[in-house]
């Protein structure tokens, strides 16, 4: 795979998000990854083909934030070196093709007690946030011009940015600092 397309010739669905039928094509590679994952006692409990062609999400448990910062940076080393051992490429590229959607890296995440390790986001605010999570995504928002810098680090990070519409008809890239029930 020379990284110029998708490698998987029959991934050309318009809307491919979720496509079981591509998940299966690259079952090999996957398992290979949430194996390694398990072993490597990362807690792997989901994968799914995302939106666009070629394009696939792995989840793994959470932990603490620089744990989870150490494993994204492996994930990217073992997801290349699995992949190049099946003779194919995995990129981290924001936007690798102009008419698909582009590649993100985005985090779940959540607030707990340091004392009691119980959750602090839930509450009787706006959307059962309670005030240290409304507080917490108030800061997030008001820092997100100088966050933007650490999250988009390439040229081509901001190609995602206010792109045009792809082949799915989606970006799944913010372009705007913004929050609500449903917002990506």
């Amino acid at each position: 795979a020379d990284g110029s397309a998708p490698a998987d010739a029959a991934d050309v669905q318009v809307k491919p998000c979720y496509d079981a039928h591509a998940l299966l094509r690259r079952f090999d590679v996957i398992s290979e990854m949430m194996e390694a994952m398990e072993a490597l006692g990362w807690g792997p409990y989901q994968a799914d083909h995302e939106d666009a062609n070629g394009q696939f999400e792995i989840n793994w448990d959470f932990d603490d934030a620089l744990k989870t910062a150490d494993r994204v940076v492996f994930f990217k080393y073992m997801a290349r070196s699995v992949a190049e051992k099946h003779g194919l490429r995995a990129t981290f590229m924001p936007k690798p093709f102009q008419n698909l959607t582009g590649s993100g890296c985005h985090a779940h995440v959540s607030l707990h007690d340091a004392g009691t390790g119980k959750n602090v986001c839930s509450g009787d605010g706006a959307l059962g946030l309670s005030d240290a999570a409304r507080h917490f995504v108030a800061g997030v928002l008001g820092d997100a011009p100088a966050l933007a810098a650490l999250t988009n680090p390439t040229v081509n990070s901001y190609k995602r940015l206010n792109a045009a519409n792809t082949t799915s008809g989606a970006t799944w890239s913010p372009n705007a600092a913004t929050w609500a029930g449903n917002n990506r």
